[in-house]
């Protein structure tokens, strides 16, 4: 004896297995979206983007610097600077102290430590503090780098004269170049992250309301943010959403009213029927019995889908139902063989809907099942339960055993003289996911089809 009206916490299906059965419910399989990866955030995808551009940016600024350095140009400039200081400074052979008195006035006025070497690298003057002696293995005049830069001027008469700033920079001049721009790449790698991930959760949001709507949610609405496209965006995907709500609302609410109001002139046809029952002739009265039982079918199974539509969840009585017991009165009353498995099922949910889920899968494998027996059975799945309806028919072509569960939908080859209005699997389509459960028709072995209601918890 298997009692299932309280499956065990640990059995119950996730809220993505949920998810994944109402997608397979409502035919989205082949829609589903990959799972979210690093590669396919667009957050991250606009990120990198900014910092590759930052990075090729900053190549090609490197290489134009680099392509508009002439350092020919640079030494010719020096050389002149040295001759112009040649010129300024006493001749060789002047004494010590009147080369460097000319330093001391330059150093000074230009804020640099200077020194004077001979071709040989030995100082021969100096103003301000003492200078390592350069390399002079260089014959051009050059600039000299390190955190105090300055020049090497090599003068006419073979003497250099060395020269570097007094002091310290400081601030951003400590830097070298690609110091300083490593530091801005690293501002703007930071500063346009949150800015793209801003971006992004705004289109994230769109997008659950996007699924939202096409899963049958029709209230779901985005918020509206900022002024900007994206904004745009939210608000004509609200004012769509508003008009599909509107538009299928008037659509259920007409099909009802209208299924309801044909409920008096049926019943006035019925009744016109039944007082000429004695004078009609008695093939046309058959089948005009038989119409009039398939348009109140029919009208049964509108009103019924428009109720489920309408308004989901209203009006159903949530209880436990000895789903066994259900299938059990059906079979019988259909005369059908029915395989319980010595199990007892019980069930959470609503015992009119289930019950009309039964008689409806029975009817259709009577229907299409060639007059052969039909069986019935109930099984265990883990902690849910699985019904399954069985015929010995023509079977359902596999390009249309999903499209058999769409309202009004006929599968080829299927005769009106069979009865059906093509709303039968529909409503237990629509009655099996209310119950959070699926329902699949697979192909028999042997011939014939096999309709499985799984997931009843």
């Amino acid at each position: 004896m298997v009692d299932l009206s309280k499956p065990d916490s640990q059995d119950r299906p996730s809220r993505r297995e949920r998810r994944e059965r109402r997608q397979r419910r409502q035919g989205l399989d082949g829609c589903r979206r990959p799972p979210h990866r690093l590669a396919t955030r667009l957050y991250l995808r606009i990120y990198l983007a900014v910092l590759v551009s930052l990075a090729v940016t900053a190549l090609l600024f490197s290489l134009v610097m680099r392509w508009s350095y002439d350092s020919s140009t640079i030494v010719q400039k020096l050389d002149v600077l040295a001759e112009v200081a040649a010129e300024l400074l006493p001749p060789p052979g002047a004494p010590r102290g009147a080369q460097e008195a000319v330093l001391q006035r330059w150093q000074r006025r230009a804020g640099l430590d200077l020194a004077m070497y001979d071709a040989g690298g030995t100082q021969i003057a100096a103003a301000g503090a003492s200078l390592a002696a350069p390399d002079l293995r260089n014959a051009a005049s050059h600039w000299v780098g390190g955190s105090r830069p300055g020049l090497a001027l090599h003068l006419p008469d073979g003497r250099w004269l060395y020269g570097r700033l007094d002091h310290h920079p400081g601030g951003f001049g400590a830097w070298s170049f690609f110091g300083l721009l490593a530091a801005v790449a690293l501002a703007v790698s930071l500063a346009a992250f949150p800015l793209a991930r801003r971006l992004t959760k705004r289109l994230e949001r769109l997008e659950v309301s996007v699924e939202a709507l096409g899963e049958g949610d029709l209230s779901a609405r985005v918020a509206v943010q900022g002024h900007d496209e994206v904004a745009r965006l939210a608000e004509s995907f609200n004012r769509a959403a508003a008009r599909i709500e509107a538009l299928v609302a008037a659509q259920k609410s007409l099909l009802a009213n209208a299924s309801h109001e044909l409920r008096s002139p049926l019943a006035r046809i019925r009744m016109a029927a039944e007082l000429q029952a004695g004078t009609a002739d008695p093939e046309a009265r058959r089948e005009l019995t038989r119409n009039i039982g398939e348009l109140d079918q029919l009208i049964d199974e509108i009103l019924l889908a428009s109720r489920l539509d309408a308004a989901p969840g209203a009006g159903e009585r949530v209880e436990s139902v000895d789903l066994t017991g259900l299938v059990a009165e059906e079979c019988a009353r259909a005369e059908v063989d029915f395989e319980s498995g010595g199990a007892l099922a019980s069930v959470q949910g609503d015992a009119r809907l289930l019950r009309r889920l039964v008689r409806n899968l029975i009817e259709n494998a009577r229907r299409y099942g060639a007059d052969q027996p039909i069986e019935v059975s109930l099984k265990r799945d883990g902690a849910t339960t699985v019904l399954e309806v069985a015929d010995r028919g023509p079977g359902v072509a596999a390009v249309e055993r999903e499209r058999i569960f769409e309202p009004f939908y006929r599968a080829r080859g299927a005769s009106e003289h069979r009865g059906g209005v093509g709303l039968g699997l529909s409503l237990v389509r629509q009655i099996a996911a209310r119950h959070g459960a699926r329902v699949e028709c697979l192909e028999r072995a042997g011939g014939g089809s096999v309709f499985r209601v799984s997931g009843l918890m």
